[in-house]
């Protein structure tokens, strides 16, 4: 090994396996081995988040024998600290050749054909070895309580937005797990749901029930319980108004028991009626200090610091402006709200953007959660250039499963037998093969 040769491995370190290993045991005999250990930011932004955090990871890295340092590498791109480095080597595995990688590849030999320095190594990718493999073996193990817990806030510090779906049952909650796409067609990895929005709205209406706080916690828990033994996924709570604070402080011991990571109370009192209503029903806004004092009763019956309670507020959905939503979120912090859930029924996001742009002037670091349901036409990610951290899509699988569901019934009745409404079903055996163990 020349010790004064520098090679560089930029690797995510999550989970190690002998593919790992052989890497760095090659890197060495090169030079000085320095990692550029990924940032969770740098990982969330192409997949999953990683099982441990940077410290923990980097804590393992530099423990092995072929490494010599660790640093930081923030994005997905090598470029910064190549030119920071200007490593005699880069080494890494021939497995990026083809596919989401191949981008990052070419631009790794084109800063090193700039530079002048440096030489690209791509040993043979380990055979019989698979992140991807290994990663669906630890999912299909499950995760623990406070692992679940917690992954709310390690995913608001590590990208931005986070998309969560709505879910009534295990099946829905099983597409939310699973479901992804490459966005546009372009860039590197995948994009997927973050989380699990648990919505009383549907879990009511699944049950035929209207959605009026007519469905208990336990049966609710019922639900969460069944959607987590097949999911690894955070999931937010809709507790509707969060009832009297006496009952609230046992709902939150509950929901951070079952391995909730948040729940969202909105700040409105008597019998519950749907937000996109606005004033076209009665509803009837919290005082600011009966909300505060909510939120504030709540945090103290926490037994975690990863739960969070986030505050919903309904000013611009009752019409009452965007100065009393400001006083609001405002309060509403210091009296101990993890969050701030601001809502419009408007069809397009102008009020939305005008209160991000204030609360944002007065606070940049609160999470804010938005749920376009009626300003549909704005994406994810201009919500989340704009100020917002987390995007609710809060009623959409329940609402295209119904109608699904009603067209092959009236088909099978309109032709007396299944045959013409075959191709608007699942195959038999992908429901059979859809869930593990079926076999």
């Amino acid at each position: 090994m020349e010790t004064s040769k520098i090679v560089y491995v930029g690797m995510s370190g999550d989970l190690i396996h002998p593919g790992h290993i052989n890497i760095l045991k090659i890197a060495s005999s090169y030079g000085k081995v320095i990692v550029g250990l990924l940032t969770d930011e740098a990982i969330a932004s192409y997949k999953r988040l990683p099982y441990m955090n940077y410290e923990q990871r980097k804590e393992i890295i530099q423990t092995l024998i072929y490494v010599c340092e660790v640093i930081p590498q923030t994005t997905l791109s090598y470029e910064e600290n190549i030119r920071k480095l200007k490593p005699d080597f880069v080494v890494h595995g021939d497995d990026w050749k083809s596919g989401p990688q191949e981008k990052t590849r070419q631009n790794v030999i084109d800063i090193l054909k700039e530079l002048g320095k440096g030489k690209l190594i791509e040993p043979t990718y380990t055979p019989g070895i698979s992140s991807s493999l290994l990663n669906e073996n630890a999912r299909a193990i499950g995760i623990s309580t406070n692992a679940r817990l917690s992954l709310l806030r390690r995913l608001i510090q590590a990208k931005k937005p986070l998309r969560f779906l709505e879910a009534h049952n295990a099946i829905s909650a099983l597409i939310v797990q699973n479901a992804y796409a490459q966005p546009n067609g372009e860039g590197n990895g995948k994009i997927e749901f973050d989380g699990i929005w648990s919505s009383s709205l549907t879990d009511s209406t699944s049950r035929g029930k209207p959605d009026i706080e007519a469905v208990d916690l336990t049966s609710r828990l019922t639900t969460i319980n069944e959607i987590f033994e097949v999911t690894t996924k955070p999931l937010i709570y809709d507790a509707d108004t969060g009832g009297k604070i006496e009952h609230f402080v046992f709902t939150i011991k509950s929901l951070e028991r079952t391995g909730v990571s948040a729940v969202i109370i909105e700040d409105k009192i008597g019998l519950k009626k749907n937000s996109l209503f606005g004033n076209e029903v009665a509803q009837q806004q919290d005082s600011i200090e009966n909300f505060c004092l909510k939120i504030s009763s709540g945090k103290k019956s926490q037994v975690t610091s990863d739960f969070m309670i986030i505050a919903r507020i309904e000013s611009l959905i009752l019409e009452k402006g965007i100065e009393d939503a400001f006083i609001r979120a405002k309060a509403y912090i210091q009296a101990g709200a993890d969050g701030i859930m601001i809502h419009s029924r408007q069809k397009n996001p102008n009020e939305i953007f005008e209160f991000l742009k204030i609360f944002r002037a007065y606070d940049a670091h609160t999470p804010v959660v938005l749920v376009p349901t009626s300003f549909n036409e704005i994406t994810a990610k201009e919500l989340g250039e704009a100020g917002g951290n987390i995007i609710i899509y809060a009623n959409h699988l329940l609402r295209s499963a119904y109608p699904a569901m009603k067209n092959v019934a009236e088909g099978i009745l309109k032709f007396d037998r299944s045959k013409e409404i075959e191709d608007k079903c699942m195959d038999i055996k992908e429901i059979l093969n859809l869930i593990p163990g079926t076999k």
